[in-house]
């Protein structure tokens, strides 16, 4: 059984509005990014902050999806993630929410990894999402980490070549959303 975290409590600062819901291809964009992972993932937990009532609005009474309040969310993604950690009880995938094109067939992919920590590459450049053995759990929410990165780099973690090119595509800008829209 897997889980995941989707993290949501930015700020979309660059994006000068709440970007998790903002309408893509008939739907809010963080349905999306949920609607893939709970393909694979009993359960996704989304971590909210600045937009929380925004976002929880959305997702209400969507099946098998939590919301998680991060209280510390302008601490950084880092914090967040350790909010979403807290709440899971498997093994578990990170993504950030503002990734809706990455595949079902990545997350596939990356489960059949053999190491405690695996992440996709496409075209020889890491991506998204992130996947940890719930075993790393305790690890991480202690960790003196500054950022996910740095605390995946602590590790002898494992690339796991994906054919996905949305691995790498996330939403940060107008012009970024734009761009994808045109290509869907």
């Amino acid at each position: 059984m897997f889980e995941g975290i989707i993290l949501a409590g930015g700020y979309s600062s660059r994006f000068e509005q709440n970007k998790m819901c903002v309408w893509f291809n008939g739907k809010p964009l963080i349905l999306h990014t949920i609607e893939t992972m709970l393909k694979v993932c009993k359960k996704v937990y989304v971590v909210t902050g600045y937009y929380h009532k925004e976002i929880s609005g959305v997702l209400a009474g969507i099946d098998n999806v939590e919301i998680v309040y991060n209280k510390s969310f302008d601490e950084g993604m880092f914090s967040s993630v350790k909010a979403g950690v807290r709440h899971v009880k498997h093994d578990f995938f990170i993504i950030p929410g503002d990734y809706p094109l990455v595949e079902e067939s990545t997350y596939k992919i990356i489960i059949s990894g053999h190491k405690t920590l695996r992440v996709p590459s496409y075209n020889h450049r890491l991506g998204h999402p992130l996947f940890m053995k719930y075993e790393l759990k305790e690890d991480l929410i202690f960790s003196y980490a500054k950022s996910l990165k740095e605390f995946r780099n602590l590790y002898d973690y494992e690339i796991v070549e994906v054919d996905d090119k949305y691995i790498h595509v996330d939403i940060d800008t107008i012009q970024d959303f734009n761009k994808i829209n045109r290509k869907e």
